[in-house]
């Protein structure tokens, strides 16, 4: 396939599956968000807090009217990743098209990426967490995202050149051996949760729903016009010759 086409069904996969996270979000997971940040206004004000009622109803409305642009940009980046991994490893992949390869390969990248990290650091609302500890649980929680992404890139690896099928079941042992080990020794969430934990976990469920869709609607798209693209490339060189 040429390097452009690549790079367009690339773009277009991550962008469509970004722009309807972001559509998905404004609609389940945003009001969750919203009662989050009222119970922890709420808290403000009962410890006599000054809030900035007008400055925080402006900042959500402009991070929900820019929800779309940033899911379209998260998406294009998660997408080129995505179509890295999948040209390297597409010949390897199970799946009878290039659509059944995409969509398992997207599985794998939402449980390596999302679901093995979330059972270490689960999603919470912006509100919830201590501000000034921002930077230390965005740091904890990106070194566990690159741990579990750099395990399962190495074991990946390990599996294409082991012939031995037999073998091969060792593999995901010594992944999960190292999520194990890197889960006991990472330090735990340092902010407690201090409002209602169904709320939260209503939170973390929806979350995990609409970063599962976005994966499989990111599979779906890019094998589709990948083969769209793949078999128009081979009609137009088959005509030439």
């Amino acid at each position: 396939m040429k390097a452009l086409t690549l790079v367009g069904i690339t773009l277009s996969s991550g962008v469509i599956a970004g722009i309807i996270l972001a559509l998905l979000n404004l609609g389940i997971v945003e009001p969750t968000i919203d009662k989050a940040i009222a119970l922890e206004v709420q808290k403000q004000i009962s410890s006599g807090e000054n809030v900035n009622m007008s400055e925080l109803i402006d900042y959500r409305y402009w991070q929900k009217a820019g929800a779309f642009a940033g899911g379209a940009i998260y998406g294009a980046g998660l997408a080129s990743l995505f179509g890295v991994i999948f040209v390297f490893a597409r010949n390897k992949l199970p799946g009878k098209n290039n659509k059944q390869k995409a969509i398992f390969l997207a599985g794998i990248m939402w449980f390596v990426l999302f679901l093995m990290v979330a059972l270490k650091y689960p999603a919470n609302p912006p509100a919830v967490g201590d501000p000034e500890t921002i930077y230390y649980r965005e740091i904890l929680y990106v070194a566990y995202i690159m741990i579990s992404g750099f395990a399962a890139l190495g074991m990946a690896v390990i599996w294409i050149r082991i012939n031995m099928n037999s073998k091969r079941i060792i593999i995901p042992l010594i992944y999960a051996a190292i999520m194990v080990t890197a889960f006991v020794l990472m330090p735990s969430n340092p902010d407690k949760i201090e409002i209602s934990m169904d709320l939260i976990q209503t939170f973390r469920i929806l979350s995990a729903i609409t970063i599962g869709v976005f994966w499989g609607i990111l599979g779906i798209t890019f094998g589709s016009l990948w083969d769209k693209f793949l078999s128009k490339e081979q009609t137009v060189t088959t005509s030439l010759f």
